[in-house]
């Protein structure tokens, strides 16, 4: 299993950096390759499912996700999000936690996951990549990046 972190800290209200983590077709803007589609109606919830396609055409792969937990910052409480990813390519968990901090907001995205055919011996160059990828997908989300060129369908997949 693959861990990773990014850490970014922002000025940002943690309600509103909340809103922008967990925009699921927000994500689709992205990461390069990826189209994020929700598949549960209505407001995010436990239980809201949504799917990260990432690839060309025949040459793509589904990561299905499933939030397990959702706890909207409120009150001086931090934010808490938990997604479970059941692909059978990629498997493991996405944790989203953000809080406030100082005069914003600290932002936690954390990756366990496994990729199905990849040995353990790539976990470092994985890992690595992961953080280049989510970093920037955090910082495009956040509003503290570039923006990706906007002719292509980006998405976060996890």
């Amino acid at each position: 299993m693959r861990r990773f972190r990014v850490v970014r800290r922002v000025p940002l209200a943690p309600e509103e950096a909340w809103r922008r983590l967990t925009d699921w077709p927000a994500h689709g803007r992205r990461v390069p390759l990826t189209r994020t589609t929700v598949l549960t109606p209505g407001p995010n919830r436990v239980g809201t499912r949504f799917t990260a396609r990432t690839g060309l055409g025949p040459l793509a792969f589904d990561d299905p996700m499933e939030v397990v937990r959702w706890e909207p910052p409120g009150d001086g409480r931090p934010g808490v999000c938990l997604l479970e990813k059941r692909g059978r390519l990629v498997r493991g968990r996405a944790g989203i936690e953000v809080a406030a901090e100082g005069g914003g907001t600290r932002v936690v995205w954390t990756e366990e996951l496994a990729v199905r055919g990849v040995p353990a011996f790539f976990d470092g160059v994985l890992a690595r990549a992961g953080r280049v990828v989510f970093g920037r997908a955090l910082d495009g989300l956040l509003g503290s990046g570039p923006a990706p060129d906007s002719r292509g369908s980006n998405g976060l997949s996890h």
